[in-house]
């Protein structure tokens, strides 16, 4: 059942160790390849990314494989998930998003959108978070189809990840609906190819706060919108702070930092200097720790809105405070035996513990009942970045983990 990839190298006039270079035969891309198309597309979020998912509907479908697309409300993005290999339960969901964040004002010394391998380096927008790990896995395709697996390959395709994983949930339910059920869920954010099974989660809201505007000689009659704001956005200091304080359990205090975050990041409001303000807005969340749960953090938050909210409507009561949520991520927590984390362990032969603090789509498949796990290509510490990259080691080592992955997949289901 395992795959000689010494055999297929030779067949291909290449080398087991480069075999996500190189051309394999006419109608098979090599992951390189794959990735070059896919940095090509400029998935920013605020974009479409219909042109990627077109051209990842057409590869699957040019090796026999159907893929289901999920669109957004606007008809401009789509998630896409496909099934290789037999229709039964007990397979692999490799999960993964198409969207990238913005280079606008960054400094980059080469373009961005085209693949470059330099000094042990590929550059290119999304080649580490997370276009890299979708070539890999949309490489692996062929090999899977000529595999006799005894278990199904699941490839997942996101939208919008970037902006507050928005595009994943409906995408998660129709594959639950419509999909023999996978066993383990890979997210393949960047982690190094470490086993992770722990992130924080994450809820946050477009804060508007509405004033009433007089002349500022007279502001006992108006309402200041920006000054209004102010204790709310102090409140986030205090609550920072008494987390801070407060001793962490064995879980949390994996995290860095050890405790649920609250954060204003971008503020603005105001007319002019000499009118109380009429408006602020400003941007609210918080990471929260597995453990606790986003929800009781919303009610925290609409409780000390709801405080600050009275003395404006007794001298106002036009003016108010509304909360819009714009994302609602949950925790990855630790899993007690679970299939994920049995797997990427014997893929890689991690048995260290990971956790960290940035979110990821895989809280949202944890919710819905899979066992998941993050594991991926490259330093999470080059996502966003100009110039950025991913190890040619790591891209490497993907691979390497896909051909382990198929592997595993042709071996019955472990017990």
């Amino acid at each position: 059942g395992d795959l000689d990839l010494n055999e297929i190298a030779d067949q291909a006039g290449t080398t087991g160790a480069d075999m996500s270079h190189n051309t394999l035969s006419p109608d098979i891309l090599s992951a390189r390849e794959i990735l070059a198309r896919l940095i090509s597309f400029k998935t920013v979020s605020r974009n479409s990314n219909l042109d990627l998912i077109d051209w990842v509907e057409t590869y699957l479908a040019s090796h026999g494989v159907a893929a289901t697309r999920v669109y957004d409300e606007t008809q401009t993005k789509a998630a896409l998930y496909a099934h290789v290999g037999p229709w039964v339960a007990g397979g692999v969901i490799l999960s993964g998003h198409s969207d990238v964040v913005p280079v606008d004002g960054q400094a980059w010394t080469r373009s961005p959108f085209v693949l470059e391998e330099e000094g042990g380096k590929i550059y290119g927008r999304g080649a580490c978070d997370m276009k890299g790990f979708l070539a890999l896995a949309l490489a692996a395709v062929p090999f899977a189809k000529t595999h006799p697996l005894a278990r199904p390959l699941q490839i997942a395709i996101s939208y919008d990840e970037e902006v507050g994983c928005i595009g994943v949930r409906p995408m998660i339910a129709e594959m639950a609906q419509h999909l023999p059920r996978a066993a383990a869920v890979v997210v393949g954010e960047p982690s190094m190819m470490r086993m992770v099974n722990g992130h924080k989660g994450g809820i946050g809201f477009a804060v508007h706060v509405q004033g009433y505007e007089v002349h500022s000689s007279l502001l006992d009659r108006g309402v200041n919108a920006i000054m209004r704001a102010a204790p709310l956005i102090d409140w986030a200091n205090h609550i920072n702070a008494q987390n801070a304080a407060q001793a962490p359990s064995a879980l949390v205090a994996m995290f860095d930092p050890p405790y649920t975050t609250a954060h204003v990041g971008v503020i603005s409001g105001g007319t002019a200097h000499n009118i109380t303000a009429k408006d602020c807005h400003f941007g609210f969340d918080f990471r929260v720790v597995p453990g606790e749960t986003p929800a009781q953090w919303v009610a925290a938050l609409n409780a000390k809105v709801a405080t600050l909210r009275v003395p404006m409507q007794a001298l106002r009561p036009e003016t108010d405070i509304i909360l819009t949520q714009r994302f609602d991520v949950p925790p990855l927590t630790p899993e007690q035996g679970g299939a994920a984390e049995a797997l990427v362990r014997r893929l890689t032969g991690d048995n260290g513990v990971a956790v960290v603090s940035y979110g990821t789509e895989a809280g949202q498949f944890q919710e819905m009942g899979y066992s998941t796990v993050v594991c991926g290509p490259g330093d999470i510490a080059q996502a966003h970045q100009p110039d950025e990259f991913i190890l040619s080691s790591q891209f490497d080592a993907g691979w390497t983990f896909m051909m382990r992955l198929l592997d595993d997949l042709a071996q019955p289901a472990p017990v």
